[in-house]
C-alpha cells in the first residue's frame, strides 16, 4: 500500500494505561481529544502490546519480537544470554532507521527505555538508533517536576527542568513534540515527517498539577466496585466488548469498596492518575493541532497506544530496593525546594506533589483493566490489552469512528507504517545483518477491509507466556505455577477467547491434544526467538 503522497507518521505511546481508561474505551477520564481521533478514525478493540515497558518498546520500535532485540526481559547490564543482553542490540533495525533511510525526517519526544546503560551516551541511544532529533530520558522511570537522565541530543539537560518552577515532563514531551513538527515544516519542501511520542504518563510517581487533580474530585466516589461495573456498561454500549463476556470478578487481594479503609487518599490516588492521563490528552491535542495549523494533518497517520496493561505495584522504598535499583538510583531524593521525598502508598501521603512517590495500586488498576484479569507483566488479557487509535483522513477508507475486532500485535506497527511509507524492510543495515520482520502489515484494515492477522500471536515475558490462535489462548501464569517447567502441559491454561475474553473457564482439562499442539507451537517460536524459561535463568 503505497500512497503517490507519502504520509507523515505520528506514533503516540503512553506508559502503565489500563486497556478501558480512555474515554472512547469506556473509561471515566477526559480525553476528548484521543476521542475525537478514534470518531474520525478507527479503534481495535484486540491489539496487544508485551506485558511491560521496555520489552514493549523494543518489539514496537523494532517489528520483532522482544528478545530478537536483546530485551526479552528488562534493561540493564549487558552481558545476559541471547534474548536477554539488556540493550537493544544490532541485529534489529528501527523503524526510525529503516525511514531515514528512505527520506523521512526523525524525531522522538520522550522515553526511551531500552538501553541498559542510561548514564553514557552509547550506540543503543536515540540518536544513534535514527532519530535526527530526541528530547527526553533513557530509563524507564521518573520524577515529573524534575527527571533525571533527561536528555536532548545526548546532551544532560537536566537543569533545564530544575530551574524552571512551573516544569511537568509530560508537558514538556508535548511541546518539543509540537516544536520539532513547526521548525520541520517550516522548511522549504520538506520531506514527510516520523514523530515517535512516548510519554511516561500514568506511569507512577503519582504526580500532577494541583489544579489538574481537582478537576476530578469526587469522580471516584462510587468506588472500584461500582465503577467497573459502569465501565462494563459502557465498553458495551460502544461495541467494544461483547456482551457474551463476563466481567472479571474483583482481585481477590482487594476488600469491597464498602469495607475499604481511608477512601479519601484511595479516592485522591486515582484523582492523580487521571489527571496524568488528562494532561496526556491535552497535550495530544496541541500536537495534532500543530499539524492541523501546518496543513499536514490529513495526511498523517496517528497510531496510540500503550506498552502494558495497568500496574499493580504497590510503590515503596523498599520494594524499588528489590526491584527497581536503577530507577531508584536516578530518582531525585529531595525536591527543588529541598524537602525530602516521602516514598510509599500510605493514608499519611497525598500523592500528587513532587515530595511524594506513589502508584495508585492493585484496587485501581483492576479498574483500569476492566473487564479483564490480572496487570502489566502478566500475559493474561489485563497485562497484553491495550486500546489502540489509527486516524488518518487522506489515507484511510475505514469508516469513522468504526471498530476492528481482530488481533494483532506490537511487531504488525512497524510493518505496516514501512506498507503506507512505501519503504521496504532492510536485509541488513549500516554494514550488519539484520533478523527478517516478523510483522504483518494491517494496512488493508486501515483501508476498510475485514482482515485478520495471517499467523499465531506469541508472548513471554519473566515466565508469564501465551500463544494465541485464531479464537484459541494458551496463557501461563508463572508465579501461580513457578514449580512447572514451561514445557509442562500442566503449567498452561486454555481459553475460548470468542466465547470468554475475561478468561474465567480454563478448557485445558477438556481439551489436552489441542493444548499439547499449541505447546509445540509455542516451543518452537521460543526455540527461533531465544526465549529461555525462567528456571534456565535462574541458574
Amino acid at each position: 500500500m503505497q500512497h503517490a503522497q507519502r504520509p507523515n507518521i505520528l506514533l503516540i505511546l503512553n506508559d502503565d494505561m489500563g486497556y478501558s481508561d480512555l474515554g472512547c474505551y469506556g473509561g471515566e477520564i477526559e480525553t476528548p481529544n484521543l476521542d475525537r481521533l478514534a470518531a474520525g478514525g478507527l479503534r481495535f478493540t484486540q491489539f496487544y502490546n508485551t506485558a511491560r515497558c521496555c520489552p514493549s518498546r523494543a518489539s514496537l520500535l523494532t517489528g520483532l519480537h522482544p528478545h530478537q532485540t536483546g530485551v526479552g526481559g528488562m534493561v540493564g547490564a549487558a552481558g545476559g544470554p541471547e534474548g536477554y543482553e539488556g540493550t537493544i542490540n544490532d541485529r534489529c533495525v528501527t523503524i526510525a532507521e529503516a525511514l531515514r533511510a528512505e527520506g523521512y525526517a526523525t524525531a522522538m519526544s520522550g522515553k526511551w527505555h531500552v538501553a541498559g546503560d542510561h548514564e553514557h551516551e552509547n550506540t543503543c541511544w536515540p540518536n544513534a538508533r535514527g532519530f535526527d532529533h530526541h528530547y527526553g530520558i533513557i530509563t524507564g522511570a521518573a520524577d515529573y517536576y524534575a527527571p533525571r537522565t533527561l536528555k536532548r541530543n545526548g546532551r544532560d539537560v537536566e537543569h533545564e527542568a530544575l530551574e524552571d518552577p512551573e516544569y511537568y515532563f509530560t508537558d514538556a514531551i508535548s511541546d518539543d513534540a509540537v516544536d520539532c513538527i513547526n521548525r520541520h515544516f517550516a522548511e522549504p519542501d520538506p520531506n514527510p515527517l516520523f514523530q515517535y511520542v512516548a510519554y511516561t504518563a500514568p506511569h507512577w510517581p503519582l504526580h500532577a498539577p494541583q489544579k489538574e487533580i481537582a478537576r476530578y474530585k469526587g469522580r471516584f466516589a462510587e468506588g472500584w466496585d461500582a465503577l467497573r461495573a459502569a465501565r462494563m456498561k459502557r465498553m458495551l454500549a460502544l461495541g467494544v466488548v461483547d456482551a457474551e463476556w463476563a466481567l472479571s470478578a474483583r482481585d481477590e487481594s482487594q476488600p469491597a469498596w464498602e469495607q475499604a479503609g481511608d477512601k479519601e487518599w484511595q479516592q485522591r490516588r486515582m484523582e492523580v492518575y487521571a489527571a496524568q492521563i488528562d494532561v496526556m490528552d491535552q497535550g495530544i491535542g496541541r500536537i495534532t493541532a500543530a499539524l492541523e495549523a501546518q496543513g499536514q494533518l490529513d495526511n498523517t497517520l496517528i497510531l496510540f497506544l500503550a506498552d502494558n496493561g495497568g500496574a499493580a505495584e504497590e510503590v515503596s522504598a523498599a520494594w524499588l530496593k528489590q526491584g527497581w535499583m536503577d530507577e531508584l538510583s536516578i530518582i531525585q531524593h529531595e525536591t527543588k525546594k529541598g524537602k525530602p521525598v516521602r516514598f510509599g502508598n500510605t493514608p499519611d501521603i497525598q500523592p500528587g506533589a513532587q515530595d511524594t512517590y506513589c502508584s495508585y495500586g492493585v484496587p485501581w488498576a483492576n479498574l483500569s483493566n476492566t473487564p479483564f484479569r490480572l496487570y502489566k507483566g502478566w500475559i493474561h488479557e489485563g497485562g497484553i490489552s491495550t486500546p489502540f487509535i489509527a486516524h488518518w483522513p487522506a489515507g484511510m477508507q475505514a469508516q469513522p469512528g468504526s471498530l476492528h475486532h481482530s488481533p494483532w500485535q506490537l511487531p504488525d506497527v512497524m510493518a505496516t507504517v514501512l506498507d503506507v511509507a512505501g519503504a521496504p524492510y532492510p536485509v541488513d543495515y549500516a554494514g550488519r545483518d539484520v533478523k527478517p520482520l516478523e510483522g504483518h502489515s494491517f494496512a488493508s484494515v486501515l483501508d476498510g477491509q475485514a482482515t485478520e492477522r495471517p499467523a499465531p500471536l506469541f508472548w513471554e515475558h519473566e515466565g508469564n507466556a501465551a500463544v494465541r490462535a485464531g479464537r484459541w489462548k494458551l496463557v501461563r501464569n508463572y508465579p501461580r505455577d513457578s514449580s512447572l517447567l514451561m514445557t509442562d502441559p500442566a503449567a498452561w491454561e486454555l481459553y475460548n477467547i470468542d466465547e470468554d475474553r475475561t478468561e474465567l473457564h480454563d478448557l485445558a482439562a477438556q481439551a489436552p491434544d489441542r493444548v499439547r499442539t499449541m505447546l509445540d507451537a509455542f516451543l518452537a517460536w521460543a526455540k527461533r526467538c531465544s526465549v529461555l524459561d525462567v528456571h534456565e535463568l535462574q541458574q
